[in-house]
């Protein structure tokens, strides 16, 4: 029997409204410095290259592109397999159209 004393099932109380010294962002903050300030983030001496950019969304869309057009190929790939198991396992014959050169009679 399992002692009582191990169950998983206990409550740990969650106090709401933490006050700002409790706060680690808000300890972390100086006292002078917005808690918004994004200025850290700004690119300053970097400029745009719209060439470069356009570029490489040409090479995203041509590769999205190509992955559209490989799952289009394999569904319709893999609904015909499915078709002809279906025609092979009902028993019929002539399920899958054999693609020969016409013989020769002598």
């Amino acid at each position: 029997m399992p002692d009582p004393s191990d169950r998983d099932d206990r409550v740990v109380p969650i106090r709401p409204g933490v006050s700002g010294r409790n706060n680690r962002w808000a300890r972390d903050q100086s006292p002078d410095e917005a808690p918004n300030d994004l200025k850290k983030f700004e690119r300053v001496d970097e400029r745009d290259d719209y060439r470069e950019r356009m570029i490489t969304n040409a090479i995203a869309a041509g590769f999205l592109i190509f992955l559209i057009v490989a799952g289009v190929w394999i569904a319709n790939t893999m609904a015909a397999m499915r078709k002809n198991q279906d025609c092979v396992l009902s028993g019929r014959r002539g399920c899958t159209p054999v693609d020969a050169p016409p013989s020769a009679r002598w």
